[in-house]
Protein backbone atom coordinates (compact mmCIF):
# COMPACT_ATOMS: atom_id res chain seq x y z
CA UNK A 1 0.00 0.00 0.00
CA UNK A 2 1.37 3.49 -0.84
CA UNK A 3 0.91 5.69 2.17
CA UNK A 4 -0.43 9.48 0.79
CA UNK A 5 -2.08 7.81 -2.74
CA UNK A 6 -4.61 9.65 -3.86
CA UNK A 7 -7.93 8.14 -6.06
CA UNK A 8 -7.15 9.36 -9.64
CA UNK A 9 -8.10 12.52 -10.19
CA UNK A 10 -7.64 13.75 -6.79
CA UNK A 11 -4.96 15.71 -5.22
CA UNK A 12 -3.99 17.92 -2.16
CA UNK A 13 -4.15 21.49 -2.57
CA UNK A 14 -1.10 22.58 -0.24
CA UNK A 15 0.41 26.36 0.58
CA UNK A 16 0.48 28.62 -0.92
CA UNK A 17 -2.06 27.51 -3.41
CA UNK A 18 -4.84 26.28 -1.04
CA UNK A 19 -4.60 30.00 0.07
CA UNK A 20 -4.74 31.61 -3.35
CA UNK A 21 -7.88 29.13 -4.41
CA UNK A 22 -9.41 30.60 -1.11
CA UNK A 23 -8.77 34.00 -2.14
CA UNK A 24 -10.26 33.86 -5.67
CA UNK A 25 -13.87 32.17 -4.65
CA UNK A 26 -13.63 34.98 -2.03
CA UNK A 27 -13.26 37.50 -4.04
CA UNK A 28 -15.75 36.20 -6.10
CA UNK A 29 -18.81 35.78 -4.04
CA UNK A 30 -17.87 39.16 -2.78
CA UNK A 31 -18.11 40.56 -5.87
CA UNK A 32 -21.45 38.84 -6.14
CA UNK A 33 -22.55 39.55 -3.20
CA UNK A 34 -22.07 43.35 -3.93
CA UNK A 35 -24.29 42.90 -6.74
CA UNK A 36 -26.88 41.86 -4.22
CA UNK A 37 -26.57 38.09 -4.60
CA UNK A 38 -27.03 35.67 -1.15
CA UNK A 39 -25.18 32.84 -0.57
CA UNK A 40 -26.71 29.22 -0.01
CA UNK A 41 -24.57 26.98 0.34
CA UNK A 42 -25.87 23.11 -0.09
CA UNK A 43 -24.39 19.69 0.66
CA UNK A 44 -21.88 17.52 -0.96
CA UNK A 45 -24.26 15.00 -1.43
CA UNK A 46 -28.21 14.55 -1.94
CA UNK A 47 -30.32 11.77 -3.22
CA UNK A 48 -30.11 11.09 -6.53
CA UNK A 49 -33.70 11.11 -7.60
CA UNK A 50 -33.25 15.00 -6.19
CA UNK A 51 -30.21 15.91 -7.36
CA UNK A 52 -31.08 14.94 -11.21
CA UNK A 53 -34.78 15.87 -11.39
CA UNK A 54 -34.55 19.67 -10.43
CA UNK A 55 -33.22 20.98 -13.99
CA UNK A 56 -35.03 19.93 -17.01
CA UNK A 57 -33.56 18.51 -19.47
CA UNK A 58 -30.52 17.18 -17.05
CA UNK A 59 -30.00 13.95 -17.54
CA UNK A 60 -28.25 11.00 -14.23
CA UNK A 61 -24.81 11.19 -16.15
CA UNK A 62 -21.28 11.69 -14.52
CA UNK A 63 -22.55 11.08 -10.71
CA UNK A 64 -20.36 9.18 -8.31
CA UNK A 65 -23.01 7.15 -6.17
CA UNK A 66 -23.20 5.35 -2.86
CA UNK A 67 -25.63 3.90 -0.53
CA UNK A 68 -26.64 5.88 2.44
CA UNK A 69 -26.85 3.88 5.23
CA UNK A 70 -29.39 5.09 6.90
CA UNK A 71 -32.33 5.40 4.12
CA UNK A 72 -30.64 2.92 2.07
CA UNK A 73 -31.39 5.13 -0.61
CA UNK A 74 -29.18 5.73 -3.50
CA UNK A 75 -27.01 9.20 -2.54
CA UNK A 76 -24.60 11.62 -5.35
CA UNK A 77 -21.63 13.03 -4.95
CA UNK A 78 -22.96 16.27 -6.89
CA UNK A 79 -20.92 17.33 -10.29
CA UNK A 80 -22.27 20.64 -10.34
CA UNK A 81 -23.81 22.66 -8.02
CA UNK A 82 -26.29 24.48 -10.45
CA UNK A 83 -29.11 22.37 -9.96
CA UNK A 84 -28.62 21.76 -6.00
CA UNK A 85 -29.15 25.96 -5.75
CA UNK A 86 -32.29 25.42 -8.28
CA UNK A 87 -33.74 22.93 -5.84
CA UNK A 88 -33.43 25.34 -3.21
CA UNK A 89 -35.03 28.28 -5.02
CA UNK A 90 -38.52 26.16 -5.75
CA UNK A 91 -37.89 24.37 -2.30
CA UNK A 92 -36.86 26.24 0.59
CA UNK A 93 -37.02 29.62 -1.24
CA UNK A 94 -39.98 29.44 -3.38
CA UNK A 95 -42.26 32.16 -1.03
CA UNK A 96 -39.36 34.51 -1.88
CA UNK A 97 -40.06 37.60 -4.52
CA UNK A 98 -38.61 36.88 -8.17
CA UNK A 99 -35.93 37.02 -9.23
CA UNK A 100 -34.15 35.85 -6.91
CA UNK A 101 -30.02 36.23 -6.85
CA UNK A 102 -28.45 33.37 -5.37
CA UNK A 103 -24.60 32.63 -5.10
CA UNK A 104 -22.55 29.32 -4.30
CA UNK A 105 -19.21 28.32 -4.22
CA UNK A 106 -17.88 24.78 -2.90
CA UNK A 107 -16.11 21.95 -4.14
CA UNK A 108 -17.45 18.89 -7.15
CA UNK A 109 -17.03 15.71 -8.00
CA UNK A 110 -17.04 14.31 -11.32
CA UNK A 111 -17.25 10.69 -12.07
CA UNK A 112 -14.48 11.10 -14.44
CA UNK A 113 -11.69 13.00 -15.89
CA UNK A 114 -11.36 14.28 -19.08
CA UNK A 115 -8.12 15.40 -21.30
CA UNK A 116 -8.43 19.02 -21.35
CA UNK A 117 -9.27 18.54 -17.26
CA UNK A 118 -7.94 15.82 -15.89
CA UNK A 119 -8.64 16.47 -12.09
CA UNK A 120 -11.63 15.02 -11.20
CA UNK A 121 -12.49 17.39 -8.09
CA UNK A 122 -12.47 20.88 -8.95
CA UNK A 123 -13.83 23.79 -6.77
CA UNK A 124 -17.19 25.52 -8.20
CA UNK A 125 -18.25 29.08 -7.58
CA UNK A 126 -21.14 30.82 -9.39
CA UNK A 127 -24.36 33.00 -9.43
CA UNK A 128 -28.06 32.22 -10.58
CA UNK A 129 -31.03 34.26 -11.39
CA UNK A 130 -34.18 32.29 -10.72
CA UNK A 131 -37.34 34.09 -11.74
CA UNK A 132 -36.60 35.53 -15.22
CA UNK A 133 -34.18 34.39 -18.43
CA UNK A 134 -34.91 37.68 -19.50
CA UNK A 135 -32.48 39.75 -22.03
CA UNK A 136 -31.60 42.57 -18.66
CA UNK A 137 -30.48 39.08 -16.57
CA UNK A 138 -28.29 38.08 -19.06
CA UNK A 139 -26.65 41.43 -19.31
CA UNK A 140 -26.28 41.45 -15.58
CA UNK A 141 -24.70 37.90 -15.17
CA UNK A 142 -22.28 37.76 -18.30
CA UNK A 143 -21.00 41.58 -16.57
CA UNK A 144 -21.07 39.69 -13.28
CA UNK A 145 -19.03 36.67 -14.62
CA UNK A 146 -16.75 39.04 -15.91
CA UNK A 147 -16.13 41.69 -13.26
CA UNK A 148 -15.81 38.50 -10.83
CA UNK A 149 -12.93 37.37 -13.09
CA UNK A 150 -11.48 40.69 -13.50
CA UNK A 151 -11.40 40.80 -9.92
CA UNK A 152 -9.02 37.39 -9.80
CA UNK A 153 -6.85 39.36 -11.77
CA UNK A 154 -7.52 37.22 -14.88
CA UNK A 155 -7.09 38.83 -18.36
CA UNK A 156 -7.34 38.26 -21.85
CA UNK A 157 -10.90 37.08 -21.42
CA UNK A 158 -12.78 35.62 -23.99
CA UNK A 159 -16.50 35.15 -23.84
CA UNK A 160 -17.80 32.67 -26.32
CA UNK A 161 -21.33 32.47 -27.17
CA UNK A 162 -23.81 29.97 -28.21
CA UNK A 163 -27.71 29.09 -29.10
CA UNK A 164 -28.23 25.94 -27.40
CA UNK A 165 -31.52 25.66 -28.54
CA UNK A 166 -31.60 27.08 -31.89
CA UNK A 167 -31.04 23.49 -33.68
CA UNK A 168 -34.76 22.75 -32.25
CA UNK A 169 -35.69 25.81 -33.18
CA UNK A 170 -35.06 25.67 -36.48
CA UNK A 171 -35.88 21.92 -37.12
CA UNK A 172 -39.54 22.60 -35.63
CA UNK A 173 -39.96 25.84 -38.45
CA UNK A 174 -37.82 27.01 -41.37
CA UNK A 175 -35.41 23.86 -41.41
CA UNK A 176 -37.13 20.84 -40.80
CA UNK A 177 -35.76 17.71 -39.36
CA UNK A 178 -38.12 14.35 -37.86
CA UNK A 179 -37.92 14.32 -34.32
CA UNK A 180 -35.40 11.36 -34.27
CA UNK A 181 -32.91 12.76 -36.14
CA UNK A 182 -32.07 16.12 -34.79
CA UNK A 183 -29.97 14.70 -32.52
CA UNK A 184 -27.52 13.50 -35.54
CA UNK A 185 -27.62 17.26 -36.74
CA UNK A 186 -26.91 18.25 -33.12
CA UNK A 187 -23.98 16.04 -33.22
CA UNK A 188 -22.60 16.91 -36.66
CA UNK A 189 -22.94 20.70 -35.92
CA UNK A 190 -20.55 19.71 -32.94
CA UNK A 191 -18.14 18.84 -34.75
CA UNK A 192 -18.40 20.88 -37.58
CA UNK A 193 -18.69 18.20 -39.83
CA UNK A 194 -19.99 20.09 -43.44
CA UNK A 195 -19.71 16.67 -45.11
CA UNK A 196 -21.87 14.65 -42.68
CA UNK A 197 -24.19 16.98 -42.57
CA UNK A 198 -24.18 17.53 -46.59
CA UNK A 199 -24.34 13.61 -46.78
CA UNK A 200 -27.38 13.03 -44.24
CA UNK A 201 -29.50 15.74 -46.08
CA UNK A 202 -28.87 18.61 -43.62
CA UNK A 203 -27.69 21.07 -46.16
CA UNK A 204 -29.45 23.73 -44.90
CA UNK A 205 -27.40 24.11 -41.57
CA UNK A 206 -24.17 23.89 -43.34
CA UNK A 207 -24.15 27.99 -43.37
CA UNK A 208 -24.31 27.58 -39.29
CA UNK A 209 -20.65 25.88 -39.39
CA UNK A 210 -19.38 29.37 -41.31
CA UNK A 211 -21.25 31.36 -38.64
CA UNK A 212 -18.43 30.78 -36.21
CA UNK A 213 -15.62 32.89 -35.22
CA UNK A 214 -14.73 36.31 -34.08
CA UNK A 215 -18.26 38.04 -33.15
CA UNK A 216 -18.38 40.59 -35.21
CA UNK A 217 -18.05 38.87 -38.76
CA UNK A 218 -19.89 35.55 -37.41
CA UNK A 219 -22.96 37.76 -36.34
CA UNK A 220 -22.98 38.72 -40.15
CA UNK A 221 -23.00 34.86 -41.90
CA UNK A 222 -25.66 34.25 -39.04
CA UNK A 223 -27.87 37.10 -39.78
CA UNK A 224 -27.62 36.48 -43.69
CA UNK A 225 -29.33 33.16 -42.97
CA UNK A 226 -32.83 33.05 -44.01
CA UNK A 227 -34.18 31.31 -41.71
CA UNK A 228 -38.02 33.45 -42.22
CA UNK A 229 -37.41 35.42 -39.04
CA UNK A 230 -36.69 33.16 -36.49
CA UNK A 231 -33.21 33.99 -35.77
CA UNK A 232 -34.00 37.49 -35.46
CA UNK A 233 -34.95 38.01 -32.02
CA UNK A 234 -31.97 35.93 -30.93
CA UNK A 235 -29.59 37.74 -32.66
CA UNK A 236 -30.77 41.21 -31.38
CA UNK A 237 -30.61 39.47 -27.95
CA UNK A 238 -26.92 38.74 -28.46
CA UNK A 239 -25.91 42.03 -29.95
CA UNK A 240 -27.63 43.80 -26.56
CA UNK A 241 -26.03 41.06 -24.28
CA UNK A 242 -22.91 41.96 -25.65
CA UNK A 243 -23.03 45.69 -25.48
CA UNK A 244 -22.98 45.73 -22.05
CA UNK A 245 -19.28 44.13 -22.04
CA UNK A 246 -17.96 45.34 -24.72
CA UNK A 247 -14.34 46.20 -23.61
CA UNK A 248 -14.44 43.70 -21.13
CA UNK A 249 -13.63 40.85 -23.31
CA UNK A 250 -12.74 38.94 -26.25
CA UNK A 251 -16.02 38.01 -28.05
CA UNK A 252 -16.50 34.78 -30.30
CA UNK A 253 -19.71 33.19 -31.47
CA UNK A 254 -20.43 29.56 -32.52
CA UNK A 255 -24.06 29.28 -32.32
CA UNK A 256 -24.72 25.58 -32.33
CA UNK A 257 -21.93 24.61 -29.90
CA UNK A 258 -24.15 21.99 -27.51
CA UNK A 259 -21.05 20.21 -25.41
CA UNK A 260 -21.73 21.06 -21.93
CA UNK A 261 -25.23 23.31 -22.65
CA UNK A 262 -26.98 20.13 -22.93
CA UNK A 263 -29.96 21.49 -20.11
CA UNK A 264 -29.70 25.11 -20.85
CA UNK A 265 -32.13 26.70 -23.57
CA UNK A 266 -31.64 29.88 -25.74
CA UNK A 267 -28.44 31.84 -24.18
CA UNK A 268 -25.26 29.90 -23.25
CA UNK A 269 -21.56 31.12 -23.16
CA UNK A 270 -18.13 29.98 -22.04
CA UNK A 271 -15.32 31.57 -21.20
CA UNK A 272 -11.30 31.47 -21.41
CA UNK A 273 -8.47 33.38 -20.47
CA UNK A 274 -5.20 33.60 -21.92
CA UNK A 275 -2.17 31.61 -20.97
CA UNK A 276 -4.77 29.09 -19.27
CA UNK A 277 -5.57 25.88 -20.33
CA UNK A 278 -9.36 24.92 -21.11
CA UNK A 279 -12.47 26.71 -20.39
CA UNK A 280 -12.55 28.61 -16.72
CA UNK A 281 -16.49 29.08 -16.66
CA UNK A 282 -19.99 29.04 -18.57
CA UNK A 283 -23.28 29.63 -18.12
CA UNK A 284 -26.60 30.82 -19.98
CA UNK A 285 -30.50 30.39 -19.42
CA UNK A 286 -32.24 27.38 -18.28
CA UNK A 287 -35.49 26.27 -16.72
CA UNK A 288 -36.06 24.46 -13.05
CA UNK A 289 -38.92 22.19 -12.74
CA UNK A 290 -41.30 23.08 -9.12
CA UNK A 291 -42.05 20.18 -7.46
CA UNK A 292 -45.70 20.61 -9.11
CA UNK A 293 -44.13 19.96 -12.65
CA UNK A 294 -43.98 23.66 -13.16
CA UNK A 295 -40.88 25.14 -14.89
CA UNK A 296 -39.50 28.67 -13.90
CA UNK A 297 -36.93 30.21 -16.09
CA UNK A 298 -33.20 31.10 -14.55
CA UNK A 299 -29.93 32.17 -15.70
CA UNK A 300 -26.59 31.70 -13.85
CA UNK A 301 -22.88 31.14 -14.20
CA UNK A 302 -20.45 29.29 -12.93
CA UNK A 303 -16.21 29.64 -12.54
CA UNK A 304 -13.95 27.04 -11.91
CA UNK A 305 -11.05 28.99 -10.23
CA UNK A 306 -8.21 25.60 -10.32
CA UNK A 307 -7.16 25.85 -13.50
CA UNK A 308 -6.53 29.61 -12.81
CA UNK A 309 -3.95 28.70 -9.86
CA UNK A 310 -2.34 26.55 -11.86
CA UNK A 311 -1.72 29.33 -14.14
CA UNK A 312 -0.25 31.17 -11.06
CA UNK A 313 -3.33 33.59 -10.47
CA UNK A 314 -4.60 34.00 -6.66
CA UNK A 315 -2.84 37.37 -5.99
CA UNK A 316 -0.15 37.26 -3.05
CA UNK A 317 0.10 35.78 0.32
CA UNK A 318 0.33 37.92 3.26
CA UNK A 319 4.04 38.71 4.43
CA UNK A 320 5.14 36.22 7.73
CA UNK A 321 6.83 37.81 10.41
CA UNK A 322 8.27 36.26 13.40
CA UNK A 323 7.52 37.05 16.36
CA UNK A 324 9.15 36.13 19.23
CA UNK A 325 8.45 34.79 22.73
CA UNK A 326 8.64 38.12 24.66
CA UNK A 327 7.02 39.88 22.09
CA UNK A 328 4.68 42.77 23.02
CA UNK A 329 0.79 41.46 22.73
CA UNK A 330 -0.56 44.52 21.71
CA UNK A 331 2.36 45.48 19.21
CA UNK A 332 1.72 41.66 17.26
CA UNK A 333 -2.23 42.30 17.17
CA UNK A 334 -0.90 45.80 15.44
CA UNK A 335 1.14 43.63 12.91
CA UNK A 336 -1.87 41.54 12.16
CA UNK A 337 -4.22 44.65 11.69
CA UNK A 338 -1.59 46.00 9.10
CA UNK A 339 -1.85 43.23 7.17
CA UNK A 340 1.25 40.65 8.21
CA UNK A 341 0.85 36.85 8.51
CA UNK A 342 2.59 36.41 12.49
CA UNK A 343 4.39 33.22 13.16
CA UNK A 344 4.81 33.02 16.98
CA UNK A 345 8.05 31.58 18.10
CA UNK A 346 7.00 28.54 20.57
CA UNK A 347 10.17 27.48 21.61
CA UNK A 348 13.53 29.52 21.99
CA UNK A 349 15.00 27.09 19.08
CA UNK A 350 12.26 28.69 16.32
CA UNK A 351 14.03 29.85 13.46
CA UNK A 352 12.64 32.30 11.40
CA UNK A 353 13.49 31.34 7.74
CA UNK A 354 13.22 27.80 8.26
CA UNK A 355 9.23 28.86 9.39
CA UNK A 356 8.91 30.66 6.10
CA UNK A 357 8.72 33.85 7.55
CA UNK A 358 10.28 36.51 5.33
CA UNK A 359 10.65 39.45 8.48
CA UNK A 360 11.50 39.10 12.24
CA UNK A 361 9.83 41.43 14.82
CA UNK A 362 12.82 42.49 17.24
CA UNK A 363 12.29 45.80 20.11
CA UNK A 364 9.59 46.77 18.14
CA UNK A 365 11.00 46.78 14.83
CA UNK A 366 10.80 45.09 11.57
CA UNK A 367 13.50 43.61 10.25
CA UNK A 368 14.07 41.70 7.23
CA UNK A 369 15.21 37.77 7.58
Amino acid sequence: MSVGLLPEGLRDRLPPHADALARLVWRALDVAQAWGYERVSPPLAEFEDTLVGRLKSSRPQDLLRVIDPVSQRTLALRPDITAQVGRIAVTRMAHRARPLRLAYGGPVLKLKATQLRPEREMMQVGAEIVGTDNIAAAREIVSLALTALERAGVTGITLDITLPDLVDTLAAGPFPIEAGRIDRARALLDAKDAGGLAAAGFDRYLPLIDAAGPFPQALDRLRAIDAGGVLASRIAGIEAITTAVAGKAALTLDPTERHGFEYQSWFGFSLFAEGVSGEIGRGGSYTVLHPDGREEPALGFSLYPDPLIDAGLGGKPRQRIFVPLDADAGAVEGLRADGWATVAALDGDDDAAALGCTHRFERGAVVAV
